[in-house]
């Protein structure tokens, strides 16, 4: 490659340094598989929100690889020196800047704010988006309600209500270009359509067709099903009786509470069923449809055929005719959003159409210097932010050097260890199925702080011990901008922390099983002794009435003590066969106890030191929607500096005298005796006897104290005699 990068190692994990002009000006070159990362949220990280939305051109939460290179190449387009980038700071100097309109908006900021057009800052950026904000155009192609007056302002309103609003530059609600388009094309629609009630036929009285359509509409059905009733009965007169209701049926009614809203009496036919077919429009109807047929007799039959009392099925068909061509047209009405809006409403609507784009295309006029205005302050912002952003990216510098990376929360201060390496949790499920794979102890929390929503943690403990750490147990969060959170531990996915812990485990979790064990015994012997108690104060009381009994013969089982010795013989043999073995070994013998104690220790060693090894940080980050593309390692020695344990201030002044401590144990004297008892196992198997002789041999002593006047104080006396030597027969 033409560029030479400098790659370094921090944690056991290969980086890229960013450090020069050249560095970030061939990025666009770098293998993205050596990026540590291809992709971050725009949201749970330390990082401005307003840079992170410039940098997320596709608006998808996201700041992906080639957002990053896209940003770099709009540098490249605007800077003469582009390490200067990297400095950081809020101020960029115009002399740094290429001709053009970054360049150009600048120094127009700048002559504005009657400042010398030398350096440009995020304030004055900040502060000329403001004054933009306040006008009513601002080059965002969004028009809101203060650019408007009158008859426009009231079209606005409209199409906000029918479809949505756009924000404004300045937080406003307003409309846009698609938006405006969408309504006046349904104003278009719906005119064409109202046009087409003029044509003959379609409205036969008018404007008052349309409440003769509805009245007609309102009991088609029941007038349709009377006619053809009648219609049967005259096919066969027999069967008027059967198409009318029956007593049986009244009687049913007569029992309920009937009204002319009730859907039994609405059941009923509409008028009596007879062979004439004349349909009553007063009197004899069904009380349940009367309003609706006076309605229709007033609205639709009266205007169109003439006042009068009945209504034959012929008359009928040719009203419903009348109507037909209205029906046919009001169903072809186009689908809007506009339904409220009156036709007359739709043509003024229609006659301010130009001045609404007009608006809009006034607001856009302006969008290049407000455009240039956002490009100063973007460029501001990356002067800021884009160094901070390329360490945490390309490279985790900021992590594995200061132990700032944007991804981490703040501090966990719990169990006098200040954990740094804290994470929000975004994704619960996600962290849950991710978090084990990581190999970090981790402490999930809830944080709670008052005027604030609850916020969830994982804290990683990565030093000391992990004995007085359990759920429910509280601590304090202290987030990036120094608030103080109260946490308490919820869940705790467990995993070594170092070797040394590693090594006492065993030792431990078996201490841990005795004390449970203990414990148990202890309470169920409470158990018992206070059943006993009891049974005892019920005979007391009931003594009087139970007869006197002969006391019962108590005794030991032979079979128990046999049973116990047994058991204690084997305990003293394994025992003794241990020290035996340990004391065997003389001066050896410390070696020895170390050697049993790393063979208790030696396999959670090696667990420990292979799950250290696979300790990793990217599991973490992707359950938070990182994209993690290199093993970012925390191995041990790193993984110390992430969890602060305490330390006393250099120069303290430290008393040691505690009124209230308790009683010392006497640790002299325990090694005295372990010594002591040493050595008498030794002497008795043998093992100092060439350091003592012949005559303080365990034999020796047993002889003087049993034979002393028999006996001289040598082995030889004491061995018996070699056997003669077999003799041929």
């Amino acid at each position: 490659m033409a560029h030479r990068w400098n790659i370094y190692r921090s944690g056991g994990v290969d980086q890229v340094a960013i450090k020069s002009g050249e560095d970030l000006a061939n990025l666009h070159l770098l293998d993205p598989k050596l990026w540590i990362a291809l992709s971050m949220p725009t949201k749970g990280v330390d990082l401005d929100p307003r840079t992170l939305e410039l940098l997320d051109t596709d608006k998808d939460g996201y700041v992906r690889q080639p957002e990053i290179l896209e940003a770099v190449a709009w540098l490249k387009d605007v800077h003469t020196d582009l390490g200067s980038v990297l400095s950081g700071g809020e101020s960029v100097k115009l002399d740094k800047l290429k001709p053009g309109a970054v360049r150009d908006g600048a120094e127009q900021l700048l002559a504005n704010l009657g400042k010398k057009p030398d350096a440009v800052t995020l304030a004055d950026a900040t502060n000329a988006e403001k004054m933009f904000v306040d006008t009513l155009f601002n080059g965002d192609g969004v028009v809101t309600l203060d650019a408007a007056e009158g008859e426009v302002k009231e079209i606005i309103e409209a199409i906000i209500a029918a479809h949505g609003s756009t924000l404004d530059r300045s937080g406003k609600p307003g409309i846009d270009k698609p938006r405006a388009e969408a309504f006046f094309n349904e104003v278009k629609e719906l005119l064409t359509w109202h046009d087409g009630a003029a044509k003959d036929g379609v409205q036969p009285i008018g404007d008052a067709t349309t409440a003769a359509a509805d009245a007609v509409r309102a009991v088609r059905a029941k007038v349709d099903d009377y006619f053809t009733r009648c219609r049967l009965a005259a096919f066969d007169p027999r069967n008027t009786a059967a198409l009318n209701p029956s007593e049986a049926t009244f009687a049913a009614l007569s029992t309920k509470e009937l009204s002319t809203a009730s859907a039994d009496v609405a059941g009923l036919p509409l008028a009596r069923i007879d062979a004439n077919g004349v349909l009553p429009l007063g009197g004899a109807l069904n009380p349940a449809w009367a309003d609706r047929i006076a309605t229709l007799a007033t609205a639709a039959i009266a205007p169109l055929g003439g006042r009068r009392d009945t209504l034959e099925f012929k008359s009928w068909t040719e009203l419903c005719a009348k109507l037909d061509g209205f029906e046919t047209w009001r169903a072809g009405k186009p689908a809007t959003k506009l339904d409220g809006i009156a036709a007359a409403k739709l043509r003024v609507c229609a006659a301010h159409e130009a001045d609404v784009f007009g608006l809009i295309e006034k607001d856009l006029a302006v969008k290049d210097k407000v455009d240039a205005l956002v490009a100063v302050e973007r460029l501001c912002r990356y002067q800021r932010d884009f160094g901070t952003l390329l360490n945490n990216y390309v490279n985790f510098s900021n992590f594995y050097s200061k132990r700032t990376g944007i991804f981490q929360a703040g501090t966990l201060y719990l169990d006098a260890r200040g954990c740094n390496l804290t994470f929000d949790v975004v994704d619960p499920a996600k962290h849950a199925s991710m978090s084990p794979m990581s190999g970090a102890y981790l402490a999930y929390c809830d944080c709670t702080r008052a005027g604030m929503d609850k916020r969830a943690i994982a804290a990683a403990f990565t030093a000391g011990d992990v004995d007085n750490l359990f759920v429910g147990r509280n601590g304090v969060f202290i987030d990036k901008k120094g608030r103080d959170w109260q946490a308490t531990i919820t869940k705790v996915v467990d995993a070594p922390i170092s070797i040394r812990q590693a090594f006492w485990a065993p030792y431990k979790k078996f201490a841990r099983a005795i004390e449970e064990r203990v414990a148990k015994r202890a309470a169920d012997a409470d158990a018992d002794a206070n059943a006993k108690l009891a049974n005892t104060a019920t005979h007391i009381g009931e003594a009087d009435l139970v007869a006197a009994k002969p006391p019962e013969k108590t005794g030991v089982d032979i079979g128990t003590v046999a049973a116990l010795g047994v058991a204690v013989g084997g305990i003293a043999a394994v025992v003794t066969a241990i020290l035996g073995g340990v004391f065997g070994l003389g001066w050896w013998a410390p070696i020895g106890i170390v050697g049993i104690l790393v063979a208790i220790s030696t396999p959670s060693m090696i667990l420990a030191f292979i799950k250290l090894r696979r300790r990793n940080l990217g599991p973490l980050l992707d359950a938070n929607g990182w994209a993690i593309n290199a093993l970012t390692k925390i191995n041990v020695p790193f993984g110390t500096v992430l969890t602060d344990r305490p330390q006393i201030p250099e120069g303290a002044v430290r008393n040691l005298s505690d009124p209230y401590a308790e009683n010392k144990k006497p640790w002299k004297l325990y090694l005295c005796l372990i010594v002591i008892f040493g050595l008498a196992v030794s002497w008795f198997f043998g093992k100092l006897d060439n350091v003592l002789g012949d005559n303080i041999t365990p034999k020796a002593t047993v002889c003087y104290v049993l034979k002393r006047d028999r006996c001289a104080f040598t082995r030889a006396s004491i061995d018996p005699p070699p056997a003669p030597a077999p003799t041929e027969k």
